[in-house]
Formats: structure tokens, sequence, C-alpha cells
């Protein structure tokens, strides 16, 4: 038995660094918005999910998170991902066939076999990546049940999250991106994605774990303080000083680097998902009366941080504003393309091919919209406004669980905290932009939110099968 609990611990250790290694991976080529990348990635993390199911069935062991256990989210995933399949179909008695291939039918001297996807490559492409993400999630749900786990991972997505902010800051000023093709952005930090926008939200993620850990630390340490202002402001500045310190330049460089990406959208959905984590964090309990004095600490850094290199970030405002026009008669149309076919949509992303076609002068004819910059609206127009909203409710679910478990646990619920935060963050970037569709982000959350699932029961419960 001894020699069989140590074998047990070191597959799940191996399986937790390879899922650590990926993450580290994912922005490494243009935040994972590559085919290359696509490919690479749809063969390392559904591949690690089935080694770790081959290896959980070998040694007869249980899952530590039954699939009882997300049965509500799994199952409406579950029916988006089969319509996304029936999308693809060619039977020759199909109920919804789209409209275009009748036309090209007539265009064209071959038979052309009909299907509700306008395009079945794009959407077999869309439904890997979809499958992709699902694996981030089932793994990082099994591995982080267990609570140690669960803290190292957040833990190594800051410190990658803020790795990639200070090459970004790095190369913005510098304007050289070694091994990457992107062009410099009149110094706005990038990193190694192709938008800036979409990196403000993975650095937004990593902020979002930052001040997770230190509202975590602090309140391990303040609680046990003696009592008496003085004896707490003390012990307030000696962990500051020392245990925090590296914590809060972390912070410091992925918060200089979010406001460098002059991303308004990524600033203000930050902003947001911060506020939410205050609100869920550990001074709202009865346990620990002090939050004042970290809730102090952490508005004079962001106050000081947004005064020093908050430029880009107001020029962004000054010259755009917070809403933005052309937007907003995008929108519009793609609620007309939803309208167009209610039901059955037009492929699961296929938004770059169907956009043309309804495309008027109510926007300027300059620029290729490859994406409706509201993540929401386009899975609406793939799938359909039925298993658009079951997709979305299954991200959703799972969200609202983790926000649950952050105010019912009593013991440590750091990973709940931080993917009720990033749910918050990614929730409200999807409104205005695309970036939950760059894997790079769209991973990253998912091992985040996995990892808050797990956690969002107490240990005392059991959840395997």
């Amino acid at each position: 038995m001894p020699h069989s609990d140590g074998q047990s611990d070191f597959i799940e250790q191996s399986a937790f660094w390879s899922l650590a290694l990926g993450l580290a991976w994912v922005p490494f080529w243009y935040g994972s918005n590559d085919l290359i990348s696509w490919g690479v990635n749809a063969i390392l993390f559904p591949g690690l999910a089935a080694i770790y199911e081959l290896l959980l069935l070998a040694r007869g062991k249980r899952h530590p998170v039954a699939l009882r256990s997300v049965a509500p989210s799994a199952t409406l995933f579950g029916l988006a991902v089969v319509w996304i399949g029936c999308q693809t179909l060619t039977w020759p008695i199909l109920p919804f066939p789209n409209s275009i291939w009748g036309m090209a039918a007539d265009a064209l001297p071959v038979p052309v076999p009909a299907s509700i996807s306008v395009d079945r490559d794009l959407t077999v492409l869309a439904l890997v990546r979809l499958v992709t993400a699902a694996s981030v999630f089932w793994v990082a749900l099994q591995l982080c049940r267990d609570e140690r786990r669960a803290r190292r991972l957040i833990v190594l997505i800051a410190a990658i999250g803020c790795a990639y902010a200070a090459y970004g800051i790095v190369a913005a000023k510098s304007g050289h991106l070694p091994l990457l093709d992107i062009p410099p952005v009149g110094g706005r930090v990038t990193s190694t994605f192709y938008n800036r926008n979409s990196f403000a939200t993975y650095a937004g993620l990593t902020l979002v774990a930052f001040a997770a850990l230190l509202l975590r630390l602090y309140q391990r340490e303040m609680t046990d303080a003696e009592d008496g202002w003085r004896l707490k402001l003390a012990s307030f500045i000696r962990i500051t000083g020392q245990d925090a310190a590296v914590l809060l330049v972390g912070a410091f460089i992925t918060m200089v680097a979010l406001l460098l990406t002059g991303s308004r959208g990524g600033v203000i959905a930050t902003l947001l998902a911060l506020i939410a984590l205050g609100a869920l964090g550990p001074g709202m309990r009865k346990r620990w009366r002090a939050p004042a004095l970290v809730v102090a600490l952490l508005l004079v850094l962001m106050t000081a941080t947004l005064y020093a290199f908050g430029g880009a970030f107001a020029g962004s405002l000054e010259e755009r504003g917070v809403s933005d026009l052309t937007r907003l008669a995008i929108y519009a149309l793609v609620w007309h393309t939803i309208l167009a076919a209610p039901l059955q949509g037009f492929g699961y992303g296929t938004f770059g091919d169907v956009f043309p076609m309804y495309r008027d002068r109510s926007i300027s004819v300059n620029g290729v919209w490859s994406q409706a910059h509201n993540t929401y609206l386009e899975v609406l127009q793939d799938l359909g406004l039925v298993f658009g909203t079951l997709l979305i409710a299954a991200v959703v679910t799972l969200a609202l669980r983790c926000v649950k478990g952050t105010v019912e646990r009593r013991s440590d619920a750091l990973a709940a905290r931080v993917a009720a935060g990033a749910a918050c963050l990614v929730g409200v970037q999807s409104l205005v932009d695309f970036s939950l569709q760059i894997q790079a982000v769209t991973l990253t959350f998912a091992a985040i939110l996995g990892a808050g699932v797990a956690q969002s029961q107490t240990m005392r419960a059991t959840l395997s099968d």
C-alpha cells in the first residue's frame, strides 16, 4: 500500500506539472491564436486528459470529482457539442440546411452536399478548440480537488502571467519581439499576443490571481496579530516588507503592463473583477475584522500605478470614449443575422464567412470583421438561440457555483474566489471584445474555473465517483 500511494502521488504530480507547463506554453506563440498552436494544444491537453483517465482506470482509482458533481453544466455542454456535430452532417434528408448550399448547387456543375453549417471545416476546427478547453477544465477539476495543488496552480498562473507581462513591457519599450512577427503598436504592450485587448484580458486574469493571493496572505497573518491598532499596524508593515513583497512586485509589473495596453475594455473589466473579488474576499467574513489596511494598500498601489503609467489608457478614453458607435452598429447587424436563422444557426465558428453577407452601409467599408467583438452574440449566431444559450449557460452555471462556494466555505476558498473574479472579468470583457476566443485566455480561464469548481465545496464533502 505505501508503494501504491507513492505511485499514485507521482502520477498526480506528473499530470499537474504537465498541465502547468502547457499553461505556460499557450501564451507563447501569438497567444495560441494560430493554426499550429491549435494543433499542438489539441494534442497536448486532450491527450493529457485521456492519459489521466487511462491511468485512473488501470489503477482502479476513483475520480476525485465525479461527473455527477457537475452534471447540470456537463449536460448543457454535451447538448451543445452534439448540436455542433449535427451542424456538419450532410444527410440527404436534412431538416434545416442553410440556403447557401442551394445557391451553390445552382451555380456549380457538380452536386454539393448541404449542411446546417455554411463552412463545415471551420465548424470542425472550432469544435476542436472547444473540446481542448473542456479537457483543460476537466484535468484541472480532478487535480485541484487537492487544496494544496489548487493553491499551487493559482500561484503558477500568477507567476506565468507576470513573466509575460514583464516581457511585454521590455518588448514595447525596445520595439523588438524576438522570434515573433508582431509589429509594434505605438509603444502599447501586446506581449506575445497579436491583439493588445486580448493580452489585457490575460494580464487581468493574472492580476486577479495576485490580488486573491495578497488578500489570503494578509488574512492569515493579520488574524494571528495581537489586538491593538499599533500592533496590527506593525504586523501589517512587517508583512508588506517581507512576506508580501514578491506578490506586490508581481502585481505591480502586471498592472503596469495592463495599463500600457491602453485597452479600455480590458482595464475596466479588470477593475470590476477586482471589486467583485473584494466583495467576495475574506474581509467580508466575521472572523477577520481588519480588511481596511489591505484595501488601502491596494488602492494606493493602483492609484500610484495609474498616475505613473495610465497615459495610454487615459489617451484611449479621451480619443474614443467609453462607447463605440461602430461596434453598436455591428451588434445590430449580428442580431439581424441571428433572427435570420434563430433555431439552427449558421455553424459554429463561421462568423467570418457569414457577416459579409449581411454587412451594410451602417459601418465603414474599411476593415475586415472576423469576430463580432461580442462573444455572446457570436455564439448565438453560430449555434442558434437555443443551443447557443445552452453553451453560455454551461459556463455561467459553473461560475455561479464558484461564487456560492466562496460565500459558503469556511476554510480556504482561494481557488473559488479567483475563479469567481476571473469569470466576472471574461464575462464583462466578452460583451465588447473577443478575448475569450483566444486560446491563451480561454485555456487559462478554463484551468482557473476547474480549480475553483473543485474547491467550491468543503473538503469534508465526498465528490468522488
